[in-house]
């Protein structure tokens, strides 16, 4: 089992309490509208819910949080594609960019400071889109 959220020394709960979807969106640093979209979007993310609509997180909700939090706001994952990993029919990004042939070095001259920049971000979004395309 993955570490509950346990950095937080003013949340005084023991690391398996469950939590409220406040102190979730405040140790994360995710907002609540978007625990709630996510809610939506990935059947595996289902919090105890009491009277009222009150959710509860529990400490695999959470760390299942950190993984589409990593996965769509780190990694660049579309929400279908975030999807697929969780379910594990889909390789990481940096798995897919390996299968793809390099980037021709002539095309760009990596010497100068200011083109290397634009190439590493050139070469992100070539690798973003290939890794689309293999959708």
């Amino acid at each position: 089992m993955i570490a509950p959220i346990d950095s937080d020394p003013l949340d005084g709960k023991d690391a398996i309490a469950f939590r409220t979807i406040g102190e979730v969106a405040n140790a994360l640093g995710i907002r609540q509208h978007v625990l709630r979209y996510w809610e939506e979007h990935f059947p595996k993310l289902r919090p105890l819910t009491r009277a009222g609509g009150r959710r509860y997180y529990r400490p695999e909700d959470i760390a299942l949080i950190m993984e589409i939090d990593r996965l769509l706001n780190r990694e660049g994952y579309t929400i279908k594609g975030a999807k697929q990993a969780l379910r594990g029919g889909k390789a990481t990004m940096t798995q897919q960019s390996a299968v793809l042939p390099p980037a021709p070095s002539d095309d760009v001259d990596h010497g100068n400071a200011t083109n290397g920049g634009l190439a590493a971000a050139l070469l992100a979004l070539r690798n973003r889109l290939a890794a689309a395309l293999n959708d």
